[in-house]
């Protein structure tokens, strides 16, 4: 059968209008969003990444700093600073970005973030709005999974839809949003026992499990719709997803690629994050100032 591909691209774009558009109206109203991103590692590939982003917000008109602390940051440095971008008015949007320096936890860190300017759902104050169904920002790798599925309009309300993974980043909010469009959600971890069990029967996977090649053809059925979250990168640099492309594709209905999928999709959506953020955040002065 042929396996139908769930390209990123397009709707990337659309959400990146919606970005630009966003930050258009409110740069007539005198203020430019703004996003700050965190980074203290050596990592090529992270500093590649976040490069991407600050092109993509540039673009979009989005003002973009990249505070580069090292890899040697200690954490009482790095809570300085989210704390500092936290209380600064310019900035409406900041990211954490991983991975840190040995010995420095991000479950710390994260609760530093001001939750109206934790853009990528990080502040676990976020994850509970989430879950209770309070505004907050979802991680924007979670949303990005959902706006996938709804571009592609791939049903998933009273559907069997399985999220391999856990975190926190994706799987734990994901299921949460998930839920609220009236999914049956499970979510299988490293102690789940064999995946096929869960997978086979599912009319939705999401893998976000961080493991080249976890899912197979062996795994999933003809109506599988697919989504890729994972992103490895091999020895020889180029980047892969959690699932056996090879052997997925023929089997299952659909498959996200890896890249071009659900990571050009996260991008733009930080980009809208900072738009919203910055919307909300200049509503909410105008109130206090009137009242």
């Amino acid at each position: 059968m042929n396996t139908a591909v769930l390209s990123g691209k397009r709707l990337a774009g659309l959400i990146q209008q919606r970005a630009q558009d966003e930050a258009r109206l409110l740069e007539n109203e005198g203020l430019r969003p703004s996003l700050a991103v965190v980074v203290a590692t050596d990592d090529e590939s992270t500093h590649w990444y976040v490069r991407s982003i600050e092109r993509a917000a540039e673009r979009a008109g989005i003002g973009c700093r990249i505070l580069d602390l090292g890899h040697d940051a200690t954490e009482q440095v790095l809570a300085g600073v989210l704390k500092d971008l936290s209380a600064e008015p310019t900035v409406n949007g900041i990211i954490l970005q991983t991975p840190l320096p040995a010995g420095v936890s991000a479950d710390e860190l994260v609760g530093h973030i001001a939750p109206e300017k934790d853009i990528d759902g990080a502040n676990p104050l976020s994850l509970g709005r989430l879950a209770v169904g309070q505004p907050a920002f979802a991680p924007a790798t979670a949303r990005a999974v959902i706006e996938l599925l709804d571009h592609f309009e791939v049903p998933v309300a009273g559907r069997n839809v399985v999220v391999v993974g856990r975190s926190a980043v994706v799987g734990k909010p994901l299921s949460l949003l998930l839920l609220a469009k009236d999914a049956a959600v499970t979510i299988c971890h490293s102690k789940s026992g064999a995946l096929e069990t869960y997978t086979q029967p599912a009319d939705v996977v999401v893998v976000a499990a961080g493991r080249t090649g976890l899912l197979t053809g062996s795994h999933v059925s003809p109506k599988s719709v697919v989504i890729d979250v994972g992103t490895n990168v091999l020895a020889d640099g180029s980047l892969v997803g959690d699932v056996d492309e090879a052997s997925v594709t023929g089997v299952a209905a659909a498959l996200t690629p890896v890249p071009g999928g659900v990571g050009s999709v996260t991008t733009a959506l930080l980009l809208l994050h900072t738009a919203e953020a910055a919307r909300d955040q200049s509503r909410s002065l105008v109130r206090a100032t009137a009242g």
